[in-house]
């Protein structure tokens, strides 16, 4: 037997021996049992236990009929549970004073499993997600996945924090993707091609469309260059995107090749340019939702992480998926979803009361420092005037992706 089955058949020996230790144990439920037959007897346990069943005001003896009517409300839900089996429970418990012990290890036990079926959860809506051309499942179940961390945290006694930079990366590993996944290849190069052939089609995905979004981070480059050259002003054709994507580098280590290019600049149609980077976006978000849900299962099924560090790197595997979300929602003219409530434990919220009219008075005599002026921006890449050929427009915000190379 596996050490967490030995943890289960004490806790509830522990209690057999012991009613009163129910009183330490207010925070183990039923569920955090693994075997059916157990969840039963506890809950069972627990009913009598509220009942104010004889045995619950007993001394140091404790009456048989605490076992057979645990036995026999178990019963009515479970099968296959007799009086004998309770008899192995009470002789595998080594001490009824180490019940809140016992139950520690049934309680982290329950939280491994927990991730684990709800990543899987989030893993398969994905997959479906991508089928249907769909996101809402992926949301859906993130969102639940994210209720679950945190109120396992709760119950563990810990609140999230954030992964120490030292530790190692979460695991995961790419899987084969969905079939609707490769049908967005096509959707990635029309788009492109528009935006080579209409530059101020970047200004409608600009806010909310990374290249991290693309699903062939070739193509990710393509539209960071294509950003750099609208951005500067220059002219996007063949020959400025081929150069552009030189003075990155990407032709020298094979990332782009010249064919790439001349297929997305002559390859040119009808699209709008809107439309395309919603579909690019819905398909981040079901491949970023597989990747966070193989990244925290893997973690969840690593039996020698912790449980509160299981529940920080959790936290932390969901952070991309987060970051995509609020991209996509911005992209739908959605707002952003509001943080979760804090903890019970946590600090208690401040209540913010307007001033009154003599504090306002007295604020506005004060003298106001002055503020220093913020320091001088560095140009950006921009051509020397006298070698521009065409008027450059007026740039467009510049995001933060274009900066790196």
């Amino acid at each position: 037997m596996s050490p967490l089955l030995e943890a289960e058949q004490a806790v509830l020996g522990a209690v057999l021996l012991d009613p009163g230790q129910l009183r330490q144990l207010d925070w183990l439920t039923p569920e955090h049992f693994h075997r059916p037959v157990h969840q039963a007897l506890f809950a069972a346990l627990r009913k009598l236990h509220a009942d104010r069943h004889p045995a619950s005001a007993a001394g140091n003896s404790v009456p048989l009929s605490w076992v057979t009517d645990a036995v026999a409300e178990a019963g009515r839900h479970v099968r296959g549970l007799t009086a004998s089996y309770t008899h192995s429970l009470i002789s595998a418990c080594p001490r009824p004073g180490h019940a809140p012990v016992y139950g520690r290890m049934v309680l982290e036990g329950a939280i491994h499993r927990s991730i684990t079926e709800h990543a899987i959860r989030l893993h398969q809506a994905a997959r479906a997600d991508a089928l249907q051309g769909d996101v809402e499942g992926s949301l859906r179940c993130a969102g639940v996945l994210r209720e679950v961390l945190t109120d396992l945290a709760r119950r563990w006694g810990t609140e999230p924090r954030p992964v120490d930079p030292g530790t190692p990366p979460d695991p995961g590993s790419p899987a084969t993707p969905a079939p609707g996944w490769s049908n967005v290849a096509e959707e990635e190069q029309i788009l492109l091609g528009v935006l080579a052939e209409r530059p101020k089609g970047l200004e409608e995905v600009v806010g909310w469309l990374r290249p991290a979004d693309f699903a062939d981070p070739a193509r990710g480059e393509v539209y960071q260059c294509l950003g750099a050259l609208h951005h500067r002003g220059e002219p996007v054709d063949r020959i400025t995107l081929l150069w552009e994507a030189q003075r990155r580098g990407l032709l020298a280590d094979g990332t782009l090749s010249r064919d790439q290019i001349t297929a997305i600049c002559d390859g040119v149609g009808p699209g709008s340019a809107e439309w395309l980077g919603e579909q690019v976006m819905r398909s981040s978000v079901t491949r970023t939702a597989a990747a966070s849900a193989r990244a925290i299962r893997a973690l969840a099924e690593d039996e020698t992480l912790a449980p509160g560090r299981l529940i920080n790197h959790a936290l932390h595997a969901l952070g991309p998926f987060d970051e995509v979300r609020t991209r996509w929602q911005a992209a739908n003219g959605r707002p952003a979803p509001t943080p979760p409530a804090p903890l019970p434990n946590g600090p208690p919220l401040r209540r913010c009361t307007p001033p009154s009219p003599a504090a306002r008075r007295a604020q506005s005599r004060r003298p106001r420092p002055r503020r220093a002026l913020p320091p001088a921006r560095p140009p950006y890449d921009r051509p020397p005037a006298d070698t521009a050929e065409t008027p450059s427009p007026p740039p467009i915000a510049r995001p933060p992706h274009w900066d790196s190379p």
